[in-house]
């Protein structure tokens, strides 16, 4: 029965899981046809749009992505192909923008936190820091790694690509591994913590299982937080303001993986940085401090 108000029958209420049978028509009506015109068309512009962006470099912003798509033939509004890039989730490059290196995995398992902005170790191969950043060459961006020592501010491990994938990181890890087995004082399994910050590369599968299967323990600070991985960032900083920046221009990864040896053996590990004078390593450079632990 239809519920009143003692004046006229009142509008019956409708459960959105049951509908009533006037309007199944329309309900599977809407099920079962095809798509609009619209929808029809921004998927084919969408895979337009993603085309262009993929073929030059994904550096193209909606200006010349819609350039582009009118040299084609293809009659497109801005607007219309702003709003697609942003269901695409696709932007272009920004002049002035710096490159962003930490990108959360939101997805994967994260290591806690053993370290708790504590960089003070009481003997080598207790904890090493981990952390990339990049360097501007004619032929693009190029990412390099690092792993250092906080006993003695000494980058054991480097690595360098064109791409910030996990290989990258796993390579400086696998360095610096080698490196203290070459000089005679491996890690002791248990004892070693493997500190860096939440990016994908740090948290993924690869690198835990790599980690777990030497012994060392993960830790894993915040995403773009400087004082969860204040050293690294002290040690990138130091890099860039006295290697990187006074021998501009860099041309190639080739280049960079032949010069970064000696630059960073000769300045970073024997030579006069002290790495801004930190109180804990007693203004010492890396192998001098630790040449007195074993001494």
């Amino acid at each position: 029965m239809t519920p009143t108000t003692g004046l006229r029958p009142t509008r019956p209420v409708v459960n959105p899981q049951h509908p009533p049978n006037l309007t199944n028509y329309r309900y599977f009506a809407a099920k079962t046809r095809p798509p609009s015109l619209r929808a029809a068309r921004d998927a084919e512009l969408k895979a337009l749009i993603q085309s262009v962006f993929d073929t030059n470099y994904r550096v193209y912003g909606a200006r010349k992505i819609w350039r582009e798509l009118q040299r084609q033939g293809h009659r497109v509004a801005r607007c219309t192909v702003e709003r697609l890039m942003r269901e695409l989730g696709i932007v272009g490059a920004v002049r002035g923008k710096r490159v962003v290196t930490t990108v959360q995995d939101r997805a994967a398992e994260r290591a806690p936190d053993l370290v708790d902005r504590d960089f003070v170790a009481v003997a080598p191969n207790r904890c090493w820091v981990a952390d990339f950043t990049h360097v501007a060459a004619w032929a693009g961006t190029i990412y390099v790694a690092f792993v250092v020592d906080t006993f003695s501010r000494r980058i054991v491990g480097w690595s360098a690509a064109t791409t910030k994938h996990t290989e990258l990181v796993l390579a400086a890890l696998e360095m610096g591994l080698w490196q203290r087995g070459r000089e005679g004082s491996p890690h002791q399994p248990g004892q070693l913590i493997h500190h860096s910050d939440a990016g994908s590369q740090y948290t993924s599968f690869k690198l835990a299982t790599h980690l777990d299967g030497e012994g060392i323990a993960a830790s894993i600070g915040s995403v773009g937080d400087a004082y969860d991985n204040a050293l690294m960032e002290s040690t990138i900083g130091l890099f860039k303001t006295e290697l990187i920046k006074p021998r501009r221009p860099w041309k190639t990864l080739s280049e960079v993986e032949r010069r970064f040896p000696s630059v960073v053996a000769n300045h970073l590990v024997n030579g006069p940085v002290r790495h801004s004078r930190m109180a804990s390593t007693g203004d010492l450079s890396p192998r001098t401090r630790r040449g007195l632990r074993f001494s």
